[in-house]
Order: structure tokens, then C-alpha cells, then sequence
């Protein structure tokens, strides 16, 4: 069982501190039943889940792990993934969310970046389903990241671009 003040990954929501673990009173919840109370750190609610809720949680991913992931980045070899149906296509991008594996959230933003390179190169526009299911990955890792390595998240990407280019070059010294 988590206590308050645990940092978390709840679902798709991303990272929530539990600010309470109560019988709630005032709303029409199961008397009998005890639920954490979490605030979403990058939206403006509250959640009441039961503390044996079915939905995903963990707790959220350490500094240490956090850099690791980072310099993973540079070797990480993701392929586009195509799929000419759209139900398909949907289903492999939520398969890997859902996972809630912050490895997998950045092979999945690496894949459809290289597919927007592509694209790009023909002249296309990336399609809404991989537009809509790479935001929320990013949203999903760049929030955990933040936390972890004590930042706000709108500079994340500005950190992992600048550490994924530092390292790019070592390893070009190191040759």
C-alpha cells in the first residue's frame, strides 16, 4: 500500500501525489471502501480510486533510473511502425502506453519521430492517431522525468536533447 505523499504513475493521468488515504464521506463513493485521494501534478483535479483499484499504478522511476534513460536514447533503435488500419495502428500505440514502461514510451516516440522523418521527406503530414498517441507518451515520460530529476516538465525535452547531443559527442572524442 502507498502513503501519503507517495509520488506515482496512476494510468493514462501520469504522475499524482496521494495527498489522502480516507473513507470519503461527502461524495456518493462506497462507505466501506478505502480510497486514495490523488492530485494529478500536471492538471487541475482530484481522483478518488480505491486503494485495490485495477488501474495501473507504480511508484514513479528514481533520479538514477531517469539518467539512464537518457543515455539510452543515443543507441535506442526504433523502426517506423506502419499500418495501413487505423483501429490496428491505434491498438499497437495503446498496447505500448499501457505497458506504462518508460524504455517502451521512448522507442515509441523515437518510432513515430522517425516516421514523421519520413513523412516529411515525402512531403506528408503524420497521420492524427500517431500525432495523438505520441503526445501522450511524451506527455506520460516527460512528466515522470521531470519529477524524478526535480524540473518542470516544459524543460525536459530541452534536458534530454542537450544531454542526448552531449553524449553524441564523447562518443565521437572516445573514437
Amino acid at each position: 500500500m502507498y502513503k501519503i505523499n507517495d509520488l506515482i504513475v496512476y494510468g493514462k493521468t501520469g504522475v499524482c501525489k496521494i495527498t489522502d488515504i480516507t473513507v470519503p464521506e461527502n461524495i456518493s463513493l462506497d462507505r466501506n471502501q478505502l480510497y486514495y485521494v490523488l492530485q494529478p501534478l500536471y492538471q487541475d483535479y482530484l481522483i478518488y480510486t480505491p486503494v485495490n483499484t485495477k488501474v495501473f499504478m507504480r511508484p514513479i522511476i528514481s533520479a538514477e533510473d531517469a539518467e539512464r534513460l537518457i543515455e539510452m536514447i543515443p543507441t535506442t533503435q526504433a523502426e517506423a511502425y506502419y499500418n495501413g488500419h487505423i483501429q490496428a495502428l491505434s491498438q499497437h500505440y495503446a498496447a505500448i502506453i499501457e505497458a506504462y514502461n518508460c524504455e517502451d514510451l521512448i522507442e515509441l516516440t523515437m518510432s513515430i519521430y522517425a516516421k514523421e522523418q519520413v513523412f516529411k521527406q515525402q512531403k506528408r503530414k503524420l497521420g492524427q492517431i500517431d500525432q495523438r498517441y505520441m503526445k501522450q507518451a511524451e506527455e506520460l515520460l516527460f512528466g515522470e522525468i521531470a519529477v524524478a530529476l526535480d524540473m518542470p516538465i516544459d524543460e525536459v525535452q530541452k534536458y534530454i536533447a542537450s544531454r542526448v547531443a552531449f553524449g553524441n559527442k564523447e562518443q565521437v572524442q572516445q573514437r
